[in-house]
């Protein structure tokens, strides 16, 4: 008697589906489920006097001679390097010119991504230098790590956005790295991806490979690249990151103007009064860029986190972070750009339970608040130390499941189900109904890492915990991965650029 294939079925079956060349999926969020808001009118309201008296009375310091300049042609009061800024001024410049909502393009016009409005967009984990896996445990990362990253994020449908310094390569020079990292970008995905923020110089470079890749005149139309600013809380920009926005804004590419907090060391310990701090630094930031180009693209963001009060240490997936998150983002809208905040955080040193529950506490509110860009959406590790191979498959996952969430209700006539109703009636199963039939692969999220099997199976197939099961599939999709077409031409005009350029300087470690 012939022997039948047994078909694919249950865990095996889902991480096959997750593996592999990148599916075309939706190419980033468009939530049907409203904002959940925790301050109101009067809450918001009072939120955004204290920063305009922050701005006013206590000031920003700017270490960069090109943003004096600047704020000083506008109308603000120079003081040294500490500018105060009139009541509504930094609020009028961006209303008056900051995009609400912009499409960053990638090479795969597929992959474009809006992001603003009721759009969201999840990137992986940026700039740890440690990375960790089942096997090797945690090590300095290398450039051979960056695009494994680089590449399991391709092939991950969950993550919209290639992301920037998924781990830092510390075998490569500190000054000639970010080569490698944005050609690794353009070369191993067609993702949307980030660019180099850590000097001026490598900023000039980030959108010089650009050009070559996407034209000199279509960058200049177009959004082609996002970078990470971060100010230097409490109240402070300092050079390095102030000259790598003009870099960005002057040819018309997305900065994320982003206060960098921990509560309680860098802002003050409540959220009312962290609020007020966040939303006066990017008000200064947000301001900047457009006094360089005006409708330059750019993201209010905010990294804001407590500290333990006993240690020192940096804490995540506490509450209070969250109510930080919540109330910022309602600030982003009311001042009309984009907001970025959230992702999968935690201080965990491996990607166990306290990883699992200070991730979702933190992913959850992220979706809910209606954030736009979210950086560090997967891989995120020991408060950002480290980037995890096992937890990028395992949050990639719950990023699938918040894609569903963000879809609301089904109110169609299939989503109503009356036609199974009627069908079945009362005391029958609805296992066989002609609407179960019709729905059941795409009737429920299907999860590639968790064993919903019986406990007999699970046995009999190694009594695996999600970690291993993870580690095993990064591992298959590393091995099938294969890389999205990229023009030779192009690709030997970067290779050129890299390499005369590298041999313009010598190497160094800052």
């Amino acid at each position: 008697m012939p022997q039948t294939k047994r078909p694919r079925g249950g865990r095996r079956a889902r991480q096959a589906d997750a593996g592999g060349e990148s599916p075309m999926s939706p190419p980033y969020i468009t939530r049907v489920i409203p904002e959940y808001e925790l301050l109101g009118e009067e809450g918001l309201a009072l939120i955004e006097k204290n920063a305009d008296v922050i701005l006013q009375e206590i000031g920003i310091e700017f270490h960069y001679a090109p943003a004096l300049q600047l704020f000083k042609q506008a109308g603000a009061d120079i003081d040294g390097q500490r500018v105060r800024f009139p009541v509504g001024m930094c609020r009028k410049i961006i209303q008056d010119s900051a995009p609400p909502i912009f499409e960053q393009k990638a090479r795969n016009p597929a992959r474009n991504v809006m992001i603003g409005g009721k759009h969201t967009v999840f990137a992986p984990v940026y700039g740890p230098p440690f990375v960790r896996d089942l096997n090797k445990g945690r090590r300095y990362a290398t450039m051979e790590d960056f695009r494994n990253f680089v590449k399991l994020t391709y092939a991950l449908p969950s993550l919209h956005h290639s992301g920037g310094t998924v781990c830092e390569p510390t075998d490569l020079p500190v000054n000639k790295r970010h080569f490698d990292m944005v050609y690794s970008h353009i070369k191993y995905s067609d993702k949307p991806f980030m660019g180099s923020v850590t000097h001026p110089q490598r900023a000039e470079d980030t959108v010089a490979m650009c050009k070559i890749l996407f034209g000199e005149q279509f960058v200049d139309e177009n959004v082609v690249v996002v970078n990470l600013i971060n100010a230097n809380s409490p109240m402070t920009f300092d050079e390095t990151m102030l000259g790598a926005a003009e870099v960005y804004a002057r040819n018309n590419q997305a900065n994320i103007i982003s206060p960098f907090i921990l509560s309680g060391a860098m802002s003050p310990v409540t959220a009312a009064g962290t609020l007020a701090q966040i939303f006066a630094e990017a008000l200064a930031g947000i301001a900047f860029t457009q006094l360089v180009r005006r409708g330059a693209a750019v993201i209010f963001g905010t990294f804001a986190s407590s500290i333990s009060m006993q240690s020192g240490a940096p804490t995540f997936g506490t509450p209070e972070p969250s109510l930080v998150l919540n109330g910022a983002a309602a600030l982003a809208r009311r001042l009309g750009v984009p907001f970025r905040s959230g992702g999968s955080l935690c201080a965990a040193k491996i990607p166990d339970a306290q990883a699992a529950y200070e991730s979702a506490n933190t992913l959850l509110p992220t979706l809910t608040a209606g954030v736009n860009f979210v950086l560090h959406a997967a891989g995120w590790l020991e408060g950002g130390l480290a980037s995890s191979y096992e937890k990028l498959i395992m949050d990639a996952d719950q990023l699938g499941m918040m894609q569903v969430f963000a879809n609301g209700f089904d109110l169609s006539e299939n989503g109503q189900a009356l036609s199974a109703i009627r069908e079945v009636g009362p005391g029958a199963h609805f296992l066989g109904c002609a609407h179960t039939q019709n729905n059941f692969k795409t009737a429920f999220y299907r999860s590639a890492i968790a064993d919903n099997n019986s406990f007999e199976q699970w046995q009999s197939e190694g009594e695996q915990d999600a970690v291993q099961r993870a580690h095993t599939l990064w591992q298959k999709m590393l091995k099938e991965y294969t890389a999205p077409p990229l023009d030779e031409a192009v690709d030997e005009a970067l290779r050129e650029y890299i390499d005369k350029r590298k041999a313009e300087f010598a190497d160094s470690n800052v």
